[in-house]
């Protein structure tokens, strides 16, 4: 499977599968991501006519260079196994499986998807939203290395109910959550997204967790409404200036009188071998931005 953590996901957009208009809304919305849930946006008595809209929808097209991701109900409801059968079938980028608790939950998840035909490059994302997710977090992700399983979504909402915690604006409650995570996922090489802002008229608070998600380490948010996909891909977006410094640390690594050494200045800074790693990855994603904006 190729390379995901270079692909642009500053903006998740969970768009409900029972809805119709918002199907076809979506293509015309700049976010990097669209998820097509079939899970907590739809109710019970709607969940077959949601997996045939959501199943036609993608299998229609229409959504450009959008990376398309289906989150299907839990490996154990009476409708997990039919989404994954038919959602393989209409051919997305990824399957977003919830409540994933155990290694042996995306062995699973794995299996379904290689039973029902996937191609190679289906990728499956897991979603984090239980203690036991948390506590298991670095056997979770290490079945990444055997697994489809490229990327983590946060279920912050299920992870305040689990923990009887508030959801407050730093997050306080759920930081070693989140932090588990994190260091789990980023020994994998797996992508990580943060959960969903609930309050859509706080402007402001949802920019302020945005920034407090950058800083943690997040490669981008999942959202929950249009309204929040522009602020998000500006505060997800590489910063120009740092855009511009990774450029000149590449070329400075790049030059023949500078082979073999492991530390240069560059505009009057120091840096290091581990800081043209960073500046390749920074400059890669800027440019597949800047590819995914021409096409929308």
């Amino acid at each position: 499977m190729a390379d995901q953590s270079a692909r642009p996901r500053r903006s998740v957009l969970y768009m409900p599968g029972s809805n119709a208009r918002a199907l076809e809304k979506a293509k015309s919305i700049a976010a990097d991501t669209l998820i097509l849930d079939l899970e907590d946006a739809v109710a019970p008595d709607a969940k077959e006519e949601a997996r045939a809209q959501v199943t036609s929808a993608v299998a229609g097209g229409g959504y450009g260079k959008r990376e398309i991701v289906i989150r299907v109900n839990g490996l154990d409801t009476p409708w997990g196994a039919a989404d994954i059968e038919a959602a393989v079938a209409a051919g997305p980028d990824a399957i977003l499986v919830p409540k994933i608790s155990s290694p042996e939950d995306v062995t699973r998840a794995h299996e379904a998807l290689e039973k029902a035909g996937a191609g190679p490059e289906l990728q499956l994302w897991a979603m984090m939203e239980t203690p036991l997710a948390m506590l298991r977090a670095e056997a979770i992700a290490a079945m990444s290395q055997t697994t489809r399983m490229s990327v983590w979504v946060m279920g912050t909402n299920d992870i305040a109910k689990e923990l009887r915690c508030a959801h407050t604006p730093l997050r306080l409650p759920m930081i070693t959550s989140l932090g588990l995570s994190m260091l789990a996922a980023r020994a994998y090489g797996i992508v990580m997204l943060d959960g969903v802002y609930n309050d859509i008229k706080d402007e402001d608070g949802f920019k302020e967790m945005c920034v407090q998600g950058r800083e943690l380490g997040f490669d981008g948010k999942t959202l929950i409404h249009p309204s929040q996909v522009g602020p998000c891909n500006e505060i997800f977006a590489p910063d120009p200036e740092d855009v511009a410094f990774s450029r000149a640390i590449i070329e400075a690594f790049a030059q023949p009188e500078n082979k073999g050494k492991g530390v240069l200045k560059v505009e009057g800074r120091m840096v290091e071998l581990l800081h043209e790693e960073i500046a390749r990855r920074t400059v890669a994603i800027a440019e597949a931005i800047e590819e995914l904006e021409k096409s929308a």
